[in-house]
């Protein structure tokens, strides 16, 4: 089992920065990709950000391309999102997630990729 314990959400103004972590703990960190999703009230939960389990391939989508920074720290067992030039649409739970020990079969932007959530971590953009 691997435990995932997402920080760093609250509430910011529109084009603000915000950092979130995720710790892990149970299960040795460096052999999961890790993910991160979010989930917009009425919405589905969808893909944010994918960094493998050296940091080597990284992933994101379109709509925070360019203004997320996915990393990880292996040492410390640890996953951070970096988010900048935040939008009110950016508003949403974020999950931190890890993969399955095969890694991302279903590839890296589907959920049924990852085994393991944190409880995730609410993220409020103001306008």
């Amino acid at each position: 089992q691997v435990q995932l314990v997402e920080s760093g959400g609250g509430l910011v103004q529109a084009g603000g920065s915000m950092r979130l972590s995720c710790a892990a703990s149970g299960r040795t960190f460096s052999n999961y990709d890790m993910g991160w999703f979010r989930q917009a009230p009425g919405k589905e939960r969808e893909f944010v950000s994918h960094i493998s389990r050296s940091g080597g391939v990284i992933n994101y989508s379109d709509s925070v391309k360019g203004r997320f920074t996915i990393s990880r720290d292996n040492a410390k067992n640890t996953v951070y999102l970096q988010m900048n030039s935040l939008k009110p649409e950016d508003t949403a739970v974020y999950y931190c997630a890890a993969s399955r020990v095969d890694g991302p079969r279903f590839g890296v932007y589907s959920t049924f990729s990852y085994a393991y959530w944190g409880q995730g971590t609410q993220v409020t953009v103001s306008s």
